[in-house]
């Protein structure tokens, strides 16, 4: 979730920043008693009658909610509901033509989730809600096609979909699935302008072979769907979904080994590969453009090359930034946090596993030091932060009264105030960034040389490759499971989630999905020994519950939650 407070360095949830703290119920809305209120809380979703593993907090009277949790997962990836993020935390959240704001302060957690307060934009889109013993229902009737029109723009191919009414718009791995009626005419259309079409019961999905659906969003008064595709985007044919890649098909059991088990209740995807001299290698995959963004797992295989991929490190979801270690050709895109858990390696050796932090220092001309607390990372923290061009092609401020200097070479060539970070400042190649929060003032001018040095806590900061998360699990056989150690909540501790990993057995690198069945997933503890039974030595925790996937091929096989969760990062195996 955002982070709205410095110096927290509390602890972090799969796929959020620091944990929000569990507020006290908001005061109700008038014409409600509190007294007649009860909270009810439960794990299982029917989205238009889907079911689907998500957490959801109901409070209100008998005659209905006057609160309705939902996890911000839910609302972007499967209702469709537009998000942006504030310098100040909040959030301002948009569904056809209908807005809602939501403060830093009235934003929960939800086990591993960020979560607000929905139930305003439901009743104004016309959502129907309701409670069914420890089910919650969402529906929303279908709305009819009525219109598609076009219009090209500088690489852009804008597809509108004219409505006659809201409708729900999931994200799945190959495009979308929306929940409205089209005729044969209007499939024809969609068709000839490059999106595929099938009939779902609940709705019509809708994909581009030919390329990724860059923008989706709704507008209201009328209601509209808009679809931005690349420019230069081919119609294409309807297609069944895609297959395994051929060339990963043609790998399986000649050099890629990939088991599916079921263990203690568990069900266990393990791909794994012996890097030395196997067909593939492993690296961290990254998006394209910079840090600031979230895709599918499939996007982020395809735009890798990784013919096998899971989700990466963790993220703030609220933002779409990196929170934890992220190296790639030497160049750490993100830098470590909290002395947490990473795996290392150089070309096609075995990971080494191990806890990791980086120590930083800037010096000015007279002899000063001053200790960099982070580097290109959405953590945010009292003190001095580094940023490159590897954040993206502009810095914006994450939190205000921020204040910077821009150094290109080792000397300084601007200072900017505030109001100057939060329009963003850009980065060209060579630039250094320092932005300093929390109240902390920089004592460099315009002019001025500066001299940085950097030390990693382990020689594992050396590598060229590098993804983190955490907590570590196991190291050279042994159980080494420390939450505390590595700025985890007792909560996230014990809490049972879909579970994504990266380990070794001392011989091959494992690529392992853990999911539950018939219950919420294993606990990081039970992660760490049904791990250890199955023979690794080696082990690191990575982002799990909604974020967990794993792509085959180009086809996800593995949904955390039923959902197609967005990532920031991930590890795959590529040729």
């Amino acid at each position: 979730m955002a982070l709205t407070c410095l110096g927290l360095a509390g602890a972090l949830l799969e796929g959020t920043a620091l944990a929000a703290p569990r507020m006290p119920p908001p005061v109700p809305r008038s014409g409600t008693r509190a007294r007649a209120e009860v909270t009810r809380e439960g794990a299982v979703l029917l989205v238009n009658g889907r079911s689907q593993q998500a957490r959801w907090r109901w409070i209100g009277a008998e005659t209905g909610a006057s609160q309705l949790w939902l996890p911000l997962e839910v609302l972007q990836n499967q209702l469709g509901v537009s998000s942006r993020s504030l310098s100040d935390g909040s959030l301002d959240l948009e569904w056809f033509g209908r807005p809602l704001k939501v403060p830093a302060g009235a934003q929960q957690a939800l086990d591993d989730e960020v979560a607000i307060d929905a139930l305003p934009l439901l009743e104004a889109v016309g959502v129907q809600t309701r409670v069914e013993q420890d089910r919650l229902r969402l529906d929303l009737p279908m709305a009819a096609l009525l219109q598609v029109r076009s219009s090209s723009q500088p690489g852009v191919r804008r597809v509108v979909l004219d409505l006659a009414g809201p409708a729900l718009v999931e994200t799945t791995a190959g495009g979308l699935l929306v929940g409205i009626s089209a005729d044969a005419m209007g499939q024809q259309q969609l068709q000839a302008l490059g999106l595929t079409t099938r009939r779902d019961g609940r709705g019509l999905a809708l994909s581009s072979r030919a390329a990724t659906l860059d923008r989706v969003f709704t507008l209201g008064e009328p209601h509209r769907l808009v679809i931005d595709l690349p420019g230069d985007a081919a119609p294409a044919a309807p297609s069944a979904p895609a297959p395994i890649d051929p060339r990963l098909q043609a790998l399986l059991g000649r050099g890629v080994r990939w088991d599916r088990l079921g263990r203690e209740g568990l069900r266990i995807n393990a791909v794994r590969v012996e890097p030395a001299n196997g067909p593939l290698q492993l690296m961290p995959l990254v998006q394209p453009g910079g840090m600031t963004g979230l895709g599918t797992l499939t996007q982020l295989a395809q735009q890798n090359q990784a013919l096998v991929a899971i989700n990466g490190g963790f993220f703030n979801r609220v933002r779409r930034l990196p929170l934890g270690a992220l190296k790639r050709d030497g160049r750490w895109l993100s830098g470590p946090i909290l002395n947490r858990g990473v795996a290392a390696w150089n070309g096609r050796e075995l990971p080494r596993f191990g806890r990791l932090s980086l120590e930083e220092w800037v010096t000015g001309a007279d002899g000063r030091r001053l200790p960099v607390v982070v580097v290109n990372s959405g953590f945010v923290q009292r003190g001095i932060s580094r940023y490159t061009s590897d954040w993206g092609q502009a810095y914006q401020a994450l939190s205000g009264g921020e204040t910077a200097v821009l150094v290109r070479g080792d000397t300084v060539q601007q200072s900017f105030d505030s109001l100057s970070l939060e329009r963003g400042v850009p980065l060209r190649t060579g630039d250094t960034l320092f932005v300093a929060r929390g109240g902390v003032t920089l004592p460099w001018n315009p002019g001025e040389r500066l001299s940085l040095s950097s030390r990693s806590s382990s020689p594992l900061g050396d590598a060229q490759q590098l993804i983190g998360g955490g907590p570590l699990l196991l190291q050279d056989g042994r159980n080494v499971l420390n939450g505390t150690a590595e700025g985890f909540a007792a909560s996230f501790m014990s809490q049972g989630a879909p579970r994504t990993v990266l380990a070794s057995d001392g011989r091959e690198v494992w690529l392992i999905t853990l999911e539950g069945e018939g219950n919420p997933g294993p606990t990081l503890a039970q992660t760490a020994q049904v791990l250890q039974g199955m023979g690794l030595r080696d082990a690191l925790n990575l982002d799990g519950g909604s974020s967990t996937g794993l792509v085959m091929g180009g086809s996800l096989q593995v949904k955390g939650r039923g959902v197609v969760g967005s990532v920031h990062n991930g590890v795959g195996l590529v040729p």
